[in-house]
């Protein structure tokens, strides 16, 4: 049988936190995907100039140094901290030694290893990273009490189903119904590369128990078996989040092997073998 696209979040407590390094590469080995998560206050650096920070940073660390507000540049090294060592446990490799690069819209990537894919979310005291080796993925995180439920919004984000769907529960329940929603709908945008620039009342989900797949504004099916999804509650320093994540299966599996020396696209592996080839002659 196989593994499901995605397993449970592992908690790690800071960069010093060795004990559960070794099962982000075991739920790759598993699932193929593995979601890490982490509270900005163990994340924070403690020496904003230490070199280290400078070092596993590294072409980020113009853009962090540029940061006017403390906090937003403390959350900033604090997401980077964690998405870089999360890759370096997945890969086998040092944080420093891997580069983060950024798409169109912002979607961050490590540059030389695209059969591993990246996401990054972090809301208040919460951050969270998704890897994949299946083909894409995405994470996006709110805190479970978030008011979204109010007059009007709901057209604002949901598809007419959706809208249904919310009348027909309880009014209770129909803030946490969004706030799913909303993380489900931000994750999938994220791991198609679209962020918020794809309209919310373009694609929806259904409700809560069921299969999680994408619906069209309708409701009928948007999107087929290669796309898995999952929406986790988590307690984070006594505060409850809801955090989804969404996992594109580009048909190849999960890969066993994710060491970094074989992670390497074949562009990166041709510049090594000339800039060699060069260097002999």
């Amino acid at each position: 049988m196989t593994a499901p696209a995605l397993g449970e979040p592992i908690a790690v407590a800071g960069p010093g936190d060795r004990g559960d390094w070794a099962r982000v590469r075991a739920e790759l080995h598993r699932h193929g995907s593995a979601l890490v998560h982490g509270r900005l206050a163990d994340w924070r650096p403690d020496d904003e100039r230490a070199p280290a920070l400078r070092a596993v940073l590294g072409r980020d660390w113009a853009r962090f140094q540029d940061i006017e507000h403390p906090d937003m540049r403390s959350r900033y090294a604090a997401s980077r901290l964690l998405l870089k060592h999360a890759a370096g446990a997945a890969l086998s490799a040092d944080a420093a030694d891997l580069e983060l690069a950024y798409g169109p819209t912002g979607r961050p990537y490590l540059r030389g290893c695209d059969q591993i894919d990246i996401s990054l979310s972090h809301t208040d005291e919460l951050l969270v990273v998704a890897l994949t080796s299946r083909g894409l993925i995405g994470v996006d995180a709110e805190p479970a009490g978030r008011r979204l439920y109010r007059p009007g919004l709901d057209r604002r984000i949901c598809t007419p189903q959706e809208r249904r769907d919310l009348a027909a529960i309880a009014e209770a329940d129909r803030n946490a119904t969004l706030v799913r929603l909303w993380t489900l709908k931000e994750a999938y945008s994220k791991a198609i590369g679209q962020g918020m620039q794809f309209r919310f009342t373009e694609f929806g989900f259904g409700p809560d128990g069921g299969r999680t797949r994408v619906l069209s504004p309708d409701g009928t099916p948007g999107e087929g078996d290669e796309w898995s999804f999952r929406t986790y509650a988590l307690d984070s320093g006594g505060v409850d989040f809801t955090v989804s994540a969404a996992v594109y299966d580009a048909g190849f599996g999960s890969t066993p092997d994710t060491e970094v020396t074989s992670m390497l696209d074949a562009e990166a592996v041709e510049a090594i073998h000339e800039a060699l080839a060069e260097a002999a002659a």
